[in-house]
């Protein structure tokens, strides 16, 4: 990958940008929390080409979520479940209102 490459990918919300040091470091969390919300598979970092994992933004969004239900006391896999029904909950919404736009799109005229 080339600079000019690297570069264009400081926008994308999931490159993977930050090591779990750093990745901790932001969140004012341990590495240890970063490696349980990943065996308890909320989010799964990529990893580098010497096998060191790698965090992209939008995981760090979901690992500060998990940690924040963690500091007002629910325990660490209970948070992560929550977050993985928040985010089915937010997708089943969204696809309904696609239909119900579908659905309005496609009705007939209502006659009076």
């Amino acid at each position: 990958m080339t600079a000019d490459d690297s570069f264009g990918r400081l926008d994308d919300e999931d490159y993977p940008a930050y090591t779990m040091g750093r990745a901790a470091e932001m969140l004012g969390t341990t590495q240890a929390f970063l490696r349980a919300i990943g065996e308890a598979r909320l989010i799964t970092p990529l990893r580098s080409a010497g096998g060191h994992r790698r965090y992209s933004r939008y995981q760090l969004r979901i690992a500060a979520r998990a940690r924040e239900l963690v500091d007002h006391g629910t325990p660490i896999e209970a948070a992560c479940r929550i977050i993985i029904l928040e985010d089915q909950l937010e997708e089943a919404q969204r696809i309904n209102a696609e239909y119900r736009r579908a659905a309005e799109s496609s009705a007939p005229p209502a006659s009076g």
